[in-house]
């Protein structure tokens, strides 16, 4: 059985990044560059006022002097006087300093009255001016390649005048969830059967890693079925199936995959819940064969999927960092094999500190929705004891840090 950590490491040997594509400077919130953008220009591209106040000469300015005001420019405006010798040119933030003069005074250190301002206080060369290129110098790489692009990019960009960027394609993930006993939501729910809660699980986990879903169904226990749906998922980037790659006489998924050429490069991890996950290549395309219990394939995802997935996007961080926790209560687990427990997490007096998100049986799934993480617990070890720390994976939702810091 492979160790968690080789299994990971190969998965991510066997995935690159997808090609690029022009993007729209919105659409391109949250994927990841695949140019460097270099400065056209110097920002900011001219001398500006980083006050509403008055441009002067510092050597016009003693306590108090009173200085007659020639001249007003707005932001946007133009500079078309000059301060000379004891004048003053009112100037509003944004506008370009006037040939002369050498610093602004801001309103509240200052009163205009008749077309005149007195200046209370003694000025300093160079204050309350943005000088041009002292922010970003033309020529500078202010967005490497490879950087995911957050709010603060998309304002760079914007000053940059674009309106596009090259990033790295989103790849398109092919679902399949396999089984006699599925049946999709909605549909009548008959004696024996359970609703299909890996396909739009998985789906939505795709979406939230960035990636493109493309949900296939059901594929019932049928060799013929199932052939034609995993024909189709192999058309796309890559390939998620739920179920089917146990050792039951109708978990048919591998056998299938190997018929249509997939490479297995691994079956089965040191790891639990997960222990029958697969991983195989078709040509380039990762092919991932998850367990068919929805606790499990959520975990499975989280910590091999998702990486994956992200690389493929061009990340050069797709391993989300492990954080430290202080336990608040004792856990056990059986030795030997990589433990991810279900944990609540909680920031108190600025210290992250976890416990148990309920009973860790993989067939409570109420447990993974009370988990604000996934803690990975050695496999070397079978009691950890509250006080210590132990090491956790906050789960991707954009909200639990928040709400974990609200309950400090």
């Amino acid at each position: 059985m492979m160790s968690f950590e080789e299994a990971r490491t190969t998965i991510l040997d066997h995935v690159a990044p997808l090609t690029s594509e022009q993007s729209e400077l919105l659409d391109s919130l949250g994927r990841v560059t695949a140019e460097e953008i270099i400065a056209p220009f110097n920002l900011p591209s001219f001398d500006n006022s980083a006050m509403d106040g008055y441009a002067v000469r510092t050597a016009d300015c003693s306590h108090n002097v009173t200085l007659p005001i020639v001249d007003y420019i707005p932001a946007g405006g133009v500079a078309h006087t000059k301060v000379t010798a004891g004048k003053a040119i009112k100037i509003m933030t944004g506008a370009p300093v006037p040939p002369g003069a050498d610093a602004i005074v801001p309103f509240e250190d200052a009163e205009e009255a008749n077309q005149s301002v007195k200046v209370k206080d003694a000025v300093k060369s160079g204050q309350h001016i943005r000088h041009a290129g002292e922010d970003v110098r033309k020529g500078d790489v202010v967005i490497s390649s490879g950087r995911v692009i957050r709010v603060p990019e998309i304002n760079m960009l914007a000053n940059l005048g674009r309106r596009s960027v090259q990033v790295y394609r989103k790849p398109i993930v092919a679902i399949l969830a396999t089984g006699d006993e599925l049946v999709e939501p909605g549909q009548p729910l008959s004696e024996g059967k359970i609703y299909n809660s890996n396909s739009m699980m998985l789906a939505a986990s795709v979406l939230e890693a960035g990636a493109t879903p493309l949900i296939l169904g059901i594929a019932k226990d049928d060799r013929e079925i199932l052939r034609s749906k995993i024909e189709e998922g192999l058309k796309a980037d890559a390939l998620i199936t739920a179920a089917g790659v146990s050792v039951g006489d109708r978990d048919y998924v591998r056998e299938t995959l190997t018929e249509f050429g997939v490479k297995q490069v691994f079956w089965k991890i040191n790891i639990k819940p997960g222990k029958s996950a697969a991983f195989g290549i078709y040509g380039t395309k990762p092919v991932f064969s998850l367990p068919g219990n929805p606790v499990s394939a959520m975990i499975t995802f989280e910590e091999l999927v998702r990486p994956a997935l992200l690389k493929m996007m061009g990340s050069q961080h797709s391993i989300q960092p492990l954080l430290t926790a202080t336990l608040q209560e004792d856990l056990r687990k059986k030795a030997g094999k990589i433990f991810f427990a279900r944990v609540r997490l909680q920031v108190t007096k600025g210290k992250l500190v976890a416990w148990s998100a309920g009973h860790q049986d993989t067939g409570f799934q109420r447990t993974i929705c009370l988990a604000d993480g996934i803690a990975t617990l050695p496999a070397d070890r079978s009691n950890f004891r509250a006080g210590e720390e132990i090491e956790v994976r906050v789960l991707s939702n954009a909200l639990n840090l928040a709400e974990m810091s609200s309950h400090s």
